[in-house]
């Protein structure tokens, strides 16, 4: 535990950062397995709404440097076809 009152601050800082960002990166895993039930059911429109959801929070997550880039890209890619290949 430090002692020094700038210090103590930062460790506050650093755990609220922390739970802020896994909070991100959970929302992200968690709106690509929704987008994958939806299209598992069929519902395109569903898919396509939770789809604008998840691209705003994995780029939000990118902005941060919580994902790489070609990652951002393949996740993207993927859901996207897949909805797209959706009859």
């Amino acid at each position: 535990m430090p002692n020094i009152k700038s210090s103590k601050k930062a460790v506050k800082v650093i755990a609220k950062k922390t739970d802020e960002n896994h909070e991100l990166k959970q929302r992200v895993k968690n709106l690509i397995k929704a987008c994958e039930k939806e299209i598992a059911n069929g519902n395109q429109a569903e898919a396509t709404k939770v789809f604008k959801d998840f691209q705003k929070n994995i780029d939000k997550a990118y902005q941060k440097g919580l994902i790489k880039e070609n990652k951002v890209n393949r996740e993207k890619q993927r859901l996207n076809t897949k909805i797209k290949n959706m009859k």
